[in-house]
C-alpha cells in the first residue's frame, strides 16, 4: 500500500469526552444524573483538570449536560429543543454577516407556518383554540409594550406549531422566531403596527375554529408577508 495514512493522536480532553459521551449515551448515566466530581474523573482517568474541563463544556455544547458553578454538572434530557439550540450561536453569526440569509430564513418561516397552521386547523381542539384566543388577548393588552407585545407574538405562532402535537414543530418554530427577534427593528416604534398583527392573529383564529385549512393558510401568509418587512439588518435601521 503507498497511500499515507497517518495515525493522529488525540488530545486528552477529546478522549475524555469520547469516553464521558459513551457513559450517557450507554445510559449508564440518565437525564438528571449527577456527573462524578472533576476529582473522581481526573482519578479514574489519570489526566489533569484542564482536559476534564475541556471535554464537560464540550459535552454542555452539545446540550448533553448542564453545568453549574459550585455544583456537579447534570444529565440533561436530549429534547428537539435542546438538539436545535446548538445551531443557536452560529446561526445568528450566519444571519449578522448576511441580508441574503436572513430574506431566506424569512422565507422559510412563510413556507413553515403556511403548512403548520394547514394542520392547527384540521386537528385544533375548542381548547386549543381558547389558548390561542387568551393569547391575542395578552397580546391585546401589552399594546405600548414593546418587549410583551413581541413575547406574545412568538407564544402564539409556537402555539399553532404544538397543535401539531410534534415536538419537532415546536422546537423548529421557537429557534426561527428567537433568530428573528434578534433583527426585528424596535417594533418600528409598533404604534400603527399593533392594530395590523392583532386583525391579522384574530383572522388566523377564526379560520382555524372553523377548521379552514385553505383561509388559514391564506391568512397566515398575509401576515408574514406584511410583517416580513419589520425584519432588517442593524445597517439598515
Amino acid at each position: 500500500m503507498n497511500r499515507s495514512e497517518p495515525i493522529v493522536r488525540r488530545k486528552l480532553s477529546d478522549e475524555v469526552f469520547a469516553r464521558l459521551k459513551r457513559l450517557i449515551t450507554s445510559g449508564e448515566l440518565q437525564p438528571g444524573d449527577d456527573m462524578p466530581s472533576e476529582r473522581e474523573l481526573m482519578e479514574r482517568f489519570e489526566v489533569g483538570r484542564p482536559a476534564i474541563r475541556e471535554a464537560m463544556q464540550a459535552l454542555s455544547n452539545m446540550g448533553l449536560v448542564a453545568i453549574s458553578h459550585g455544583e456537579r454538572a447534570k444529565v440533561l434530557q436530549l429534547t428537539a429543543k435542546s438538539i436545535i439550540k446548538q445551531v443557536d450561536g452560529a446561526a445568528k453569526i450566519i444571519l449578522s454577516s448576511s441580508k441574503d440569509t436572513l430574506e431566506h430564513l424569512k422565507t422559510a418561516r412563510i413556507f413553515f407556518e403556511r403548512g403548520m397552521v394547514r394542520e392547527a386547523a384540521e386537528k385544533a381542539t375548542p381548547e386549543d383554540v381558547q389558548r390561542l384566543k387568551a393569547t391575542v388577548a395578552e397580546q391585546r393588552a401589552a399594546r405600548g409594550d414593546a418587549e410583551a407585545f413581541i413575547s406574545a407574538d412568538m407564544r402564539f405562532h409556537t402555539q399553532i406549531a404544538a397543535i401539531s402535537g410534534n415536538p419537532i414543530y415546536v422546537a423548529v418554530s421557537e429557534a426561527m422566531l428567537g433568530w428573528l427577534k434578534e433583527y426585528h427593528t424596535e417594533m418600528l416604534i409598533w404604534t400603527g403596527k399593533e392594530k395590523f398583527t392583532l386583525t391579522e392573529h384574530e383572522e388566523i383564529i377564526g379560520r382555524i375554529e372553523k377548521k379552514d385549512a385553505e383561509g388559514a393558510e391564506r391568512a397566515m401568509i398575509k401576515h408574514l408577508e406584511r410583517s416580513r418587512a419589520l425584519y432588517v439588518m442593524n445597517s439598515e435601521k
